[in-house]
């Protein structure tokens, strides 16, 4: 059955809980919603996971169109949402709903995710307005890492969680069909959780939300050079592809592949009179 915002916002009623996952291409969204992932995020995330980008300020909206449009082809039933990259709804409205527009239109995304909480909340409403479904994200919001002065833990302190609580009521008002919640304490987002009546998604931020949401190469195990606190590496599939690929260079190497059952034959007759 095909996932909607509708679907999001009957789980928290039901208290099901929604599993999200970043997919950046046609193949890992197909295995994902193979799987029976509820929702897919085409991440800004794919600055630092596939572009190698050192965060996700150099992604521009081409790059989210461009992987936004290859996951579509692969998402099915899961909810297509697709991250609003760094400045393309920070300096006006009509950027942000433009933006959302050509995100739907040209990438085929069926929802879009923008960071920040009171601050986002006008280019929020204006989205939902113009009939795109948006996404919320508060806390560690990765857009602005250079203001955090790195990736922290948000809401520790006493003005900071009240300022949190505030930033998802704000996003709820302007009409937001759930709220990512980033590296946030664990305790914190569950009273963030019971004061809206929209979905939580969380990342980094404890067992009390309404879902969960993570990088699908962070969940298997195929990033190497760092793994975050909150992430929990459910297949070791990068081992088993490094393995697969040494595997298959020796075997090049030593001229056992391809083999004959790995090749196509013509009539003997055919070569001997060429």
């Amino acid at each position: 059955m095909k996932k909607t915002v509708a679907t999001f916002l009957e789980a928290k009623a039901e208290k099901r809980k929604l599993a999200v996952l970043t997919a950046y291409d046609c193949s890992m969204a197909r295995l994902a919603d193979k799987a029976g992932i509820d929702g897919i995020l085409v991440g800004d995330s794919l600055g630092m996971v596939c572009l190698g980008y050192k965060d996700t300020l150099s992604v521009t909206v081409e790059d989210m169109v461009h992987h936004t449009r290859a996951a579509a082809a692969g998402a099915g039933d899961a909810l297509l949402i697709a991250d609003m990259p760094f400045m393309s709804y920070h300096a006006s409205i009509y950027d942000a709903v433009k933006n959302a527009g050509r995100l739907v239109q040209e990438g085929h995304a069926e929802a879009v995710k923008l960071e920040g909480g009171i601050s986002a909340a006008r280019q929020a409403r204006a989205i939902v307005r113009a009939q795109v479904p948006v996404m919320g994200h508060i806390g560690l919001t990765p857009q602005s890492v250079n203001m955090f002065g790195g990736f922290k833990v948000q809401g520790r302190r006493l003005e900071a969680a009240k300022k949190l609580i505030d930033d998802a009521r704000r996003l709820e008002d302007a009409g937001v069909f759930a709220i990512t919640l980033e590296c946030i304490p664990a305790a914190l987002s569950k009273k963030i959780t019971e004061a809206v009546s929209v979905p939580t998604i969380g990342i980094g931020a404890g067992a009390d939300c309404d879902g969960q949401v993570l990088v699908c190469y962070d969940m298997l195990g195929m990033l190497y050079d760092f793994k975050p606190k909150f992430v929990k590496v459910f297949a070791n599939a990068g081992e088993m592809i490094e393995s697969g690929i040494k595997k298959y260079v020796e075997e090049v190497g030593n001229g056992s592949f391809p083999g004959a059952e790995h090749s196509f034959s013509i009539d003997q007759n055919i070569i001997d009179e060429l």
